[in-house]
């Protein structure tokens, strides 16, 4: 990786921490912010995660992982109330690197696009819909909630992308470096006790 791309990953891991972008964003507002061409040479997500992971350690080691444990623990209890949908949490919490400014994000595989939405309405849950990009390419439905984390005095976002029942099949493939992008219930379980043996 050339200085300049370790220049624009640095610059945008501190975004992404401080003000909890998402990578992209983060990468194009890190050019902009260095005054560098927008055609330069972008690093990709995992050096970016990596220098995240760096700019945590320097800067934000005695509240992050305390505030993760909060996100994680609230995302396992939700995991818990959306069991029949297969959910699997993904993003900077399931990566390691969300602070209280991250918001959580689940992958709910249903038989029925629309059984999600019947189960919050029967909880008398309010959310708004919107969509993202699916797996297959298409646009698909996201759910976003406000939801209490007692753990951080705070509502934090949840999001819930519906995804068809057949897509949990390629859902669990590793990436070049062995990390998979989402979990489920049992691996971020095994997650939070890891975690729980480190700190004690």
């Amino acid at each position: 990786m050339s200085d300049l791309t370790l220049e624009i990953a640095a610059t945008a891991a501190r975004m992404v921490v401080e003000e909890g972008l998402e990578y992209g964003p983060a990468k194009r507002r890190a050019v902009k912010q260095l005054g560098l061409n927008s055609r330069s040479a972008l690093p990709d997500n995992g050096e970016v995660e990596d220098a995240v992971f760096e700019y945590i350690g320097l800067f934000c080691a005695d509240t992050q992982p305390a505030e993760l444990r909060a996100l994680r623990e609230l995302a396992a209890l939700w995991m818990q109330r959306l069991a029949e949908f297969r959910p699997h949490l993904s993003g900077a919490v399931w990566r390691g690197t969300a602070t209280r400014l991250n918001d959580v994000h689940l992958q709910l595989y249903c038989d029925d696009s629309k059984s999600a939405e019947i189960f919050l309405l029967g909880k008398g849950q309010d959310y708004d819909v919107g969509s993202v990009p699916g797996p297959r390419g298409q646009d698909v439905d996201r759910l976003s909630l406000s939801v209490a984390c007692p753990a951080l005095n705070e509502s934090i976002g949840l999001h819930l992308t519906i995804l068809d029942a057949d897509d949990l099949r390629g859902a669990l493939k590793p990436d070049a470096r062995g990390r998979t992008e989402r979990g489920d219930l049992a691996a971020l379980q095994r997650l939070l006790a890891s975690d729980a043996a480190a700190s004690a």
